[in-house]
């Protein structure tokens, strides 16, 4: 049974895949800035494998079997001081499977530039996933693999974006580098493009011209969905010849 760690998974697409390795069998940490959060997401989580699997029709044969739904558990980290992330990844034990999803967004233009946000936004994804996967080195499996979300304002930046594509960028060096200091072990990266259905579009009609004008830029003229970012990361993450990649995920971009 594989042991997956996703930094970053009580909502959105970090608690779709948790949901999908779940149901898969996998037990699965799932990390948030608040222990109550986490640990709520969690029960919830593995509540909903435990139905979903239970809800598969019977198997043809003995050899057909679904697997047994995994275990998820909840976990208190905050990304955005690394200095507390080893002591609070002390619990955990062996790693065949780390996501790293967290982030803070950010809309931050040079008037009235908040360096405050700025500095907490780069250290979460520059400085808080290195220091994940540095106390976590000695833990990962053989045949693990790792995974670090970007986004698509790396290529594509927007005014007020200055610091979130700088670190988005940062994460392809870090792609780079990881995947040789740590090799065998994979690394790889995915950079998404604005995910149509993600709970931070919900309830904003405000927001509703924004999203329009980014699927009108896209070449398939469709946002993806979170079901397609989970699927790009799974193939990331057990594809074995997958390794160093840097995978824009955004229907194209003329």
């Amino acid at each position: 049974m594989r042991n997956v760690l996703i930094a970053g998974a009580t909502q959105g697409t970090g608690r779709e895949l948790a949901a999908a390795y779940l149901r898969d069998g996998a037990n699965v940490v799932v990390t948030g800035r608040e222990a109550k959060r986490a640990e709520t997401v969690a029960a919830e989580l593995t509540a909903e494998a435990t139905a979903a699997v239970a809800g598969q029709p019977p198997a043809v044969t003995a050899g057909d079997d679904p697997p047994l739904p995994g275990v998820a558990t909840g976990l208190a980290l905050d990304l955005s001081r690394p200095d507390t992330v080893a002591a609070a990844l002390a619990p955990v034990g062996q790693v065949d499977r780390l996501v790293l999803v967290g982030m803070v967004r950010d809309r931050n233009t040079l008037a009235g530039f908040d360096t405050a946000a700025a500095s907490q936004l780069a250290v979460t994804k520059v400085v808080g996933y290195t220091a994940v996967i540095a106390a976590l080195a000695e833990r990962l499996a053989p045949g693990a693999s790792v995974l670090l979300f970007g986004g698509g304002s790396k290529d594509y930046p927007y005014p007020g974006s200055t610091t979130l594509t700088a670190a988005n960028a940062a994460v392809s060096g870090m792609v780079r580098t990881l995947s040789t200091e740590l090799a065998p072990v994979r690394v790889n990266a995915i950079h998404p493009g604005p995910i149509g259905d993600s709970p931070f579009w919900h309830g904003k009609a405000e927001l509703a011209d924004t999203l329009a004008k980014f699927r009108a830029q896209t070449l398939t003229g469709e946002l993806g969905d979170m079901a397609d970012v989970v699927d790009a990361c799974r193939f990331l993450l057990e594809n074995r010849q997958a390794n160093g990649i840097d995978l824009p995920l955004d229907g194209g971009h003329p």
